[in-house]
Order: C-alpha cells, then sequence, then structure tokens
C-alpha cells in the first residue's frame, strides 16, 4: 500500500502542470538535439552516442531525480575527459566499461551523502558559472546567427576556450555569411524580446522559444520558394543521421577489460568530475527556479549514476545536469520534471521516426533561442548586482567568468572558489573581534576587544597584530562572553601576551568570559565597565544612523556584548540617552539587543498599537527636555498579537463596537470592517501597526509645540520604524522633514 501511494504521489506531482511542462519539454527537445551532436563530436565519440546520452539524460536520469527543473544530458565539461580516455583506452566500448563503472561509484557517492558539497559553494561561484555560460552560448551562437560555415569539428564545442581559432573565426564571419539567417536570427530575437507587446502571450500553451522554432521552420520555406537566394539548406539546418536498424543505435562495453587500471582510473575520474559538475549545475538551476525550490543533491548523485551506468551500458557518452538546457527549461515555462522526460522521450522518436522533419529546422533559429538566455544569464543588471555586493563577493565572481572563458567550466570553477576562499582567510583575518576605545578623553589608552563567536587559527594573525602593537601603559579587556569555541593556539597566545608580554610593557591585560574547558590558569575580573564613544551622537541623523548600524549587527549575529554587574549599571545612567523609541505593549523583545545598543542609551515608551494620547506626547517632551534624548521612534511591529485579536473580534462579532485600536484607522477611512477578510488577517495587522506608527508621529509633529518646533529647527529628530519578527530586521523610515 505504501508503495501504491507514493507512486500515486509521484504521478500527481509530475502531471500537475502538462500545459506548461509539455510545451518546455518540446522546446527543450528541440534546443537539446543539436547541444547532444555537438558534444559528441567535441568528446571524439560516435555521433548517435550524443544523442542516446540525451535519450538516457531525460527517461532515466529525469524518472529518477527529485529535481522539478533540472535537464540532464552529455555534458560539454566532460567531453575533454571523454577525448583523453578514448585515445587512452583506444576502443570506444572500452570506455562504456569505464562510464558504466563510473555511474555505480556515483550511485555510491550518492548514498554516502557526498552531495553536501553543493551547500558550502559561494553565490559568487554559481553566478559567475551562470554568466560564464552565457557568454560562451553568446559566442558560441553568433556564427549560427549569421549562417557562417565553421567546421563541423568545432560544433558547439564548449569544452574548449572560446578564444580559439578567434582570427579563423572573425575572418569566415567577415568573408562570409548567410544573409537569410541573419534575418530569421533578427527578427527572431525581436519577436522574444516584444512578446509580451503581442497577442501571442494571450495563447498559453505556445511559448515563445516553440513559436520561434516553428515560425523559423515557416520563414525558412517562404524563402525557399519566393526568396531562394535566402533559402537556408545544407550545414545552416539541425541534421539527425538516419537510423534504418534500431539495433544499430546501441554498442555495448566490454568487460573483458575490467582488469585494466586505466578502466578504473577513468571510472574515477568521470565519477568525481561528473559529481561535481552535477552539482554546481543543479545548484545553479535551483537559483534559476522562479518557486526556489531546493533539489536533494545526494538523490541527484544517485540518478546521474544510473543514468551513467545506463549510458556505458547501451552506447553512450557521460550525462550531468547542464546548465544550458535547464535554464532553457526554466525559461520556456516547465514547473515539474515531466518536461525532462518528454524531451528524452521526444528525443528518442526522433532518432528513430522523425530525422527528415526534424532536419527542416534552421540552426538561426536555435541560435535566437540561446543567445536570448546566454543573454539573461549574464545581463548587464546581474554585473552590477554583483559589483555592489562589495569587492569578496565580485572578484571572485569576475575570476570565475573569466577563468571558464580562458579554460574549461570545472578549471574556471575550481580557480574561482579558490579566489573566494582567499577573501574568506582574508575575511576571518580582519573580523575575529570587535574593537572600540571606551574613554577616548582619557589619557591612559583604554581598548576592549570582543571575540567573534568562533575564533580559529585562521584569526592568530589579527590578534597578534593588535595586541603587540600596543603602546606600553594601555588598558586592555578581553571579552570571550559570546564565544563558542576558542582554538587552543589562540588561547596560548594570550596566556603568553597576558605572563610576558603585557607585564615586560607595562599593558593592564584583563581576560573575561572564558570558558572552563579552555581557560587560561590565571583569569582576572573586569574592574572597569565599557562604554560607547559618544562623540559623534549628538546630532538626531547620527543617532539614527548608529541604531540602524546596531540593528544591522544584530540581525547579523554580531552583538557587542553589554554583560556586566547589576552595581556596574549605574556607571551608564551617567551620560544623557540617546533616544526615546515608542512601541506596543506587543512588542516585549529587548530593545537594547535589537539596536545593539548600551545600557541607558534608550527610553523606551510603551502604548498599546503604539496609538499615543496627550499625555504620552508630553512624555515624549520631556523625554528630550529634561533628559537630552535627540530622536523619537515610533516602532511598530509585524505579527501584533492586539491587532490581530482586535480584528479577529471584527470577524466574530460585527455587530459590536470596535477596538479602539481600530477605530483611528476606520475613521479615517485607512480600513473597512466590511470588506475585511480571514484571509487577510496578517496582511492588515502589519498594514495597521504601520498606519498607527504614522499617525503617533503626525499627533507628535501638531499637538506639542515645543517638540514641533526643534524637529522643524533640527535639533530633535523623528522617524517610524518597522520591526520583523520573523529575522529581526527594523526598517528605519527617513527622519519627519517639515512641510512649508
Amino acid at each position: 500500500m505504501k508503495a501504491k501511494r507514493q507512486v500515486k504521489d509521484i504521478s500527481q506531482s509530475i502531471f500537475r502542470r502538462p500545459g506548461r511542462d509539455i510545451p518546455a519539454g518540446i522546446v527543450v527537445f528541440l534546443v537539446a538535439l543539436p547541444l547532444c551532436l555537438g558534444i559528441a563530436l567535441a568528446s571524439g565519440a560516435p555521433l548517435i552516442s550524443g544523442l542516446i546520452a540525451g535519450m538516457v539524460g531525460g527517461l532515466v536520469t529525469g524518472i529518477a531525480s527529485k529535481s522539478h527543473t533540472s535537464v540532464s544530458g552529455p555534458a560539454a565539461s566532460l567531453s575533454a575527459v571523454v577525448l583523453t580516455a578514448l585515445e587512452v583506452l583506444e576502443t570506444f566500448d572500452v570506455f562504456l566499461l569505464a562510464l558504466f563503472i563510473g555511474g555505480l561509484i556515483q550511485v555510491i557517492l550518492g548514498f554516502l551523502k557526498s552531495g553536501m558539497i553543493a551547500d558550502y559553494m559561494p553565490t559568487s561561484i554559481i553566478k559567475g558559472l551562470l554568466a560564464a555560460i552565457g557568454l560562451i552560448l553568446i559566442i558560441s551562437q553568433l556564427p549560427y546567427a549569421l549562417g557562417v560555415e565553421l567546421d563541423k569539428s568545432r560544433l558547439l564545442d564548449y569544452s574548449q576556450s572560446f578564444f580559439s581559432g578567434v582570427i579563423e573565426t572573425g575572418a569566415l564571419v567577415l568573408s562570409s555569411f548567410a544573409p537569410g539567417a541573419l534575418i530569421l536570427a533578427v527578427s527572431s530575437l525581436l519577436l522574444m524580446i516584444f512578446w509580451e507587446k503581442t497577442a501571442l502571450k494571450n495563447v498559453k500553451w505556445l511559448p515563445p522559444s516553440l513559436f520561434i522554432v516553428l515560425f523559423g521552420v515557416l520563414l525558412n520555406q517562404t524563402f525557399k520558394f519566393l526568396l531562394p537566394a535566402l533559402y537556408l539548406d545544407g550545414i545552416h539546418l539541425v541534421h539527425i543521421p538516419e537510423i534504418n536498424d534500431p539495433t544499430a543505435l546501441f554498442t555495448f562495453p566490454d568487460f573483458s577489460a575490467i582488469d585494466n587500471f586505466q578502466v578504473w582510473t577513468y571510472a574515477f575520474t568521470i565519477a568525481i568530475i561528473g559529481s561535481i559538475a552535477t552539482l554546481l549545475n543543479l545548484e545553479a538551476t535551483d537559483n534559476l527556479d522562479p518557486h526556489k525550490r531546493r533539489s536533494p543533491p545526494n538523490q541527484e548523485l544517485v540518478a546521474q549514476g544510473i543514468g551513467n551506468s545506463i549510458a556505458g551500458l547501451i552506447g553512450g557518452i557521460p550525462i550531468t545536469s547542464v546548465i544550458v538546457r535547464s535554464s532553457v527549461n526554466i525559461e520556456a515555462g516547465a514547473e515539474t520534471k515531466l518536461s525532462t522526460i518528454i524531451h528524452g522521450f521526444l528525443l528518442t522518436v526522433s532518432v528513430l521516426f522523425l530525422s527528415t522533419i526534424i532536419n527542416l529546422i534552421p540552426l538561426a533559429s536555435l541560435a535566437a533561442i540561446l543567445l536570448l538566455v546566454g543573454y539573461k544569464l549574464t545581463s548587464y543588471s546581474i554585473i552590477t548586482q554583483m559589483y555592489r555586493k562589495g569587492w569578496s563577493q565580485f572578484i571572485p565572481f569576475a575570476v570565475t567568468v573569466t577563468a571558464i572563458l580562458l579554460t574549461d567550466v570545472l578549471i574556471g570553477v575550481l580557480i574561482g572558489s579558490a579566489s573566494s576562499v582567499f577573501f574568506l582567510l582574508r575575511g576571518n583575518y580582519y573580523n575575529p573581534f570587535y574593537m572600540e576605545e571606551t574613554n577616548p578623553g582619557s589619557k591612559r589608552k583604554t581598548i576592549r576587544l570582543e571575540l567573534s563567536n568562533e575564533v580559529s587559527f585562521l584569526n592568530k594573525p589579527a590578534i597578534k597584530r593588535i595586541l603587540w602593537n600596543l603602546p606600553k601603559g594601555t588598558r586592555i579587556t578581553i571579552d570571550a562572553s559570546f564565544s563558542s569555541y576558542i582554538e587552543p593556539d589562540v588561547l596560548e597566545i594570550l596566556n603568553d601576551y597576558q605572563t610576558t608580554f603585557a607585564r615586560e610593557n607595562a599593558i593592564d591585560f584583563t581576560i573575561v568570559g572564558l570558558k572552563d574547558s579552555y581557560a587560561p590558569s590565571n583569569e582576572v575580573v573586569i574592574d572597569k565597565p565599557a562604554v560607547i564613544n559618544r562623540a559623534d551622537l549628538k546630532k538626531p541623523a547620527n543617532v539614527l544612523q548608529y541604531l540602524k548600524e546596531g540593528n544591522k549587527r544584530y540581525a547579523d549575529g554580531n552583538l557587542v556584548s553589554r554583560r556586566f554587574q547589576n552595581k556596574k549599571l549605574k556607571d551608564f545612567i551617567k551620560d544623557v540617552p540617546l533616544a526615546v523609541v515608542v512601541n506596543c505593549i506587543d512588542m516585549r523583545e529587548p530593545l537594547n539587543m535589537l539596536l545593539n545598543t548600551g545600557i541607558g542609551d534608550l527610553i523606551p515608551l510603551k502604548a498599546a498599537g503604539t496609538l499615543l494620547d496627550n499625555h504620552l506626547v508630553h512624555t515624549l517632551e520631556i523625554a528630550c527636555r529634561e533628559q537630552g534624548a535627540v530622536l523619537i521612534v515610533v516602532l511598530a511591529n509585524s505579527d501584533n498579537h492586539l491587532l490581530k485579536n482586535a480584528l479577529k473580534r471584527v470577524l466574530a462579532e460585527p455587530t459590536s463596537p470596535f477596538s479602539p485600536l481600530l477605530v483611528p484607522a476606520i475613521e479615517a477611512g485607512y480600513f473597512s470592517p466590511e470588506r475585511f477578510r480571514s484571509e487577510d488577517l496578517s496582511h492588515w495587522s502589519d498594514r495597521l501597526a504601520r498606519w498607527n506608527a504614522a499617525q503617533a508621529q503626525t499627533k507628535i509633529v501638531h499637538t506639542n509645540a515645543y517638540l514641533r518646533t526643534h524637529i522643524n529647527q533640527g535639533k530633535v529628530g523623528l522617524c517610524t520604524a518597522f520591526f520583523h519578527r520573523k529575522d529581526g530586521t527594523i526598517d528605519f523610515f527617513p527622519l519627519y522633514q517639515p512641510t512649508n
């Protein structure tokens, strides 16, 4: 019964969106067809082996995989391996044995849960892989869009650097091209770019890519009869070898070579490189998925291993998840793996029965589809997005793109990963702690250094650099309260510094918060509390920025520790507060932690629903006039239970009086109880929380002359903010600006 139920669930999930998956499968088939042939050519293998690999990738791997949108087939990243293996092993049937064994090794890797390597691949590398593939697509498809007759041995060969043969290719492009191919490619691109502005967008079963293929066939046939000079034939069309005898499709492995050491060497090579390529492409495909679904990597390795073993048994070449076909699949609107299975089925049917019809498709049509896919993978917006993330993200991204273009996919990813590791090490070097000078006005320099959550041997250089460069007479306190682990080497450095260098250089060195499991023998207690540097926190805008940065540190997990004994708290209230924060009584999260401020920096003021009356507004005036706060923050919060309960009463008791928390919004026409529905509960509770905060801001300005005057003069700042309970972040809105 359980097995039947699982089969039923799988069939329901596969056939959930056939209206989108079937057309997408057709489009992927049309794109995969020349790719299978081209990669077989680049690998030095029989052409039919590329088609067999595509068939197995769609029908076998597609069924075994749990990825919704990933498409498997012959892989350009392995073409160089296949080419070398065929030279060393000499015969194709011996190579098939290596492929069969390599597939079994992949299955074992899947069961050993080796797929977790994908979780450690940085996003910058994945983005770089996608961008490089996009550039390779554009460069490789331009000759087909122009109708340039390149040597067939270089047909869609992504294993080579696209720089190789540039002079030769450029000469061919300049000397001759097919005008019909250029017209077809340009018109196809324009149709796809402006698709949403045409009536064709209303035909849901007809995706743009499929229409372009049909359009290309019809236009080329029109050229044949009306404009023969523009007609495309021969190498400008898709070409499938004719199969007269189905048994001639298959080649079987030579098991007598099982004891050949080279067979096992290439079996492991295929398994390792194929697995890494699959995991990279799988991660990239999941990033492209509009639903952002996650594919189980270990199951994918098992599926790829099964596919490669079967391909080895019947005469195929290595299979991996492939980003080009997967991105086309997603672009065509695929929702489930039914599209992958359909593409494999169509490859099988086309090889057996439809070679004459398929051979009518111009390569320029497929080139137009791939040119647009390539542009989307490497668009200007993606490059600028990575640039805005900073050098630590942009440089690995750029290095990955450049390295892939100059070498191949796998080597390029490894080079990009190395650059990413460099920035990781660099980040660990510079960010093992938070440091502040606690009394900058004092003659004696006093430093407080808080160690990060984990302090490894990578942090040793930065810690040594700081400690050994302190001037004589410095007072330094190291706080390890937030550290869950400290490398023994670091502990030894701290102990040596405390017992030797600090004493010899009159440095007052103190360590607190160390756990017993790794605490040095001499632990002393801190004798002075740390305080924040308040020199620049006199203006409202500066205080607001300080609170923004504090919340970011909180959300990122980089808290500044403020753990001191209660008897020390009196030292903090000697300084004036920085801000007064009005928030709802529903919000009981500690403001000092959310905003990462020191004790006494904030004056909290509670009001149900953040709705203020005259007394609370007058309290705000006293906080600013008497206690010196220079910023007022009206802080609303998500998932407000008070507002939710008030809204629930609207649904349960529609004739009863409305809660006072809702009355202002109802009277202002912002909220209509008659149109409120239960499914809108969370949405409206958040909207009302924001609206109430805005109303509180308006009330503060219009009902209190002192605050209005000081706000207009810029002496006191006023703003609203919204706290997201889900992730701890706070959205701060701009300071209130008076209107003339």
